[in-house]
């Protein structure tokens, strides 16, 4: 018999090409992955895929499997919606918020998806940069804000985990540290620090890098776009903090030979982004879409990303 289980962990393989990064997204260890597999492969009595191939290459019996995961599970995924928009018998609202303008890069896309599968949910976009985003959670004013900086003070917010990700430091390629693979917090106490124009305990280069170290930069400086700080790094005028995705987007667009990029440490600096709401609204059918949606895109489009 094939199993819903087997056919979504071969797309994910598929997709990560990795198993190791397919159990994680699964939430299963490698070996318990691996298990699966074999499962299949003894049901079938043929092999799926050939191991230790680079890049990852499927049998005959494997690719039929693929094809078939292809047809029934955006069917699934649909009968699902179907029956939750049933249970639920109402429209909803999601009023959004985001912390980080390099957010649009995911968001946008997982925002046009999500329109088209809850085309009677109202939705609504907005910049938490020039307000408090969290409390305005709590207060009604927003349905959902986008963030990685979880307020255990505020009483009533669920914060559901998205993915986890790298800040990673882009400096100009003529910089005395481009040659460098990590930089530790003292190497930028004389440097100019490019960041969104938040308050600095919501920026987690002061918040889990600089200040933790007693460490501060000669100037800071602030640009909205992220695109700007790139240009700012690129002609000399400081260093900027970004989510690693971010970065590579920029790297990957003709400019890897203008900046490099850093890790925050010997280990790196890892974070994590999360989808705040209430807990009132947990139930909603929509909303949980939502997350699903959000996390299926961003694995989709993001390089470097985990899950969690």
């Amino acid at each position: 018999m094939i199993e819903l289980r087997h056919l979504r962990a071969l797309t994910l393989l598929r997709e990560t090409g990795s198993m190791v990064r397919a159990a994680e997204r699964l939430h299963l260890t490698q070996s318990a992955l691996s298990h699966l597999f074999r499962e299949m492969e003894d049901r079938h009595e043929q092999a799926l895929f050939v191991r230790k191939s680079r890049p990852l290459r499927f049998t005959s019996a494997g690719l039929r499997l693929l094809q078939l995961a292809d047809d029934v599970l955006p069917r699934v995924a649909v009968a699902q919606r179907d029956i939750a928009r049933l249970a639920s018998g109402q429209a909803g609202r999601l009023n959004i918020a985001i912390e980080c303008h390099s957010c649009y890069q995911w968001l946008m896309p997982t925002l046009d998806a999500y329109r088209d599968d809850w085309p009677e949910v109202e939705l609504d976009l907005s910049s938490g940069f020039h307000f408090a985003p969290l409390p305005a959670l709590v207060r009604g004013d927003l349905d959902l804000v986008v963030t990685s900086n979880p307020d255990d003070s505020l009483k009533g917010i669920h914060y559901e985990p998205l993915f986890g990700f790298e800040m990673c430091l882009a400096v100009s390629r003529r910089h005395a540290l481009a040659g460098q693979r990590w930089v530790s917090p003292e190497e930028l106490a004389g440097e100019v620090q490019i960041t969104y124009p938040v308050e600095r305990e919501r920026l987690d280069i002061f918040q889990h890098f600089l200040d933790p170290a007693g460490v501060e930069p000669a100037d800071v400086r602030t640009a909205e776009l992220t695109v700007m700080m790139v240009q700012l790094v690129v002609s000399g005028r400081g260093v900027c903090a970004l989510p690693n995705w971010a970065l590579h987007d920029h790297l990957r667009k003709g400019q890897k030979g203008l900046i490099a990029q850093l890790r925050l440490g010997e280990k790196g600096l890892w974070s994590r982004l999360y989808a705040a709401v209430r807990e009132e609204m947990l139930e909603q059918a929509f909303l949980r879409d939502f997350f699903d949606t959000a996390r299926a895109t961003c694995f989709s489009n993001l390089n470097g990303i985990r899950a969690v």
